[in-house]
């Protein structure tokens, strides 16, 4: 998968993953994808949660490189 805009969180702790996250969307425009690495293993459950409640689409998370890709369209 492509993304418009890359984001490495990994060796970060939970809730800086998505705090960071949230930070980089808010800059981004609708319907561009954000790709987030994280290793933080918290995050398997945040950025789900963060995209329900934000209203974001959590697109995939693969694992990558030792740490998961997650790939967030944002709304």
């Amino acid at each position: 998968m492509k993304a418009d805009v890359e984001l490495d969180a990994i060796g970060l702790l939970c809730p800086l993953p998505v705090l960071k996250a949230r930070k980089r969307l808010k800059s981004m425009q609708t319907g561009q994808v954000l790709c987030v690495l994280a290793s933080d293993p918290a995050a398997v459950v945040d950025i789900p949660h963060f995209c329900a409640e934000s209203g974001h689409e959590l697109l995939s998370s693969t694992p990558r490189d030792g740490a998961t890709a997650y790939y967030i369209r944002h709304a």
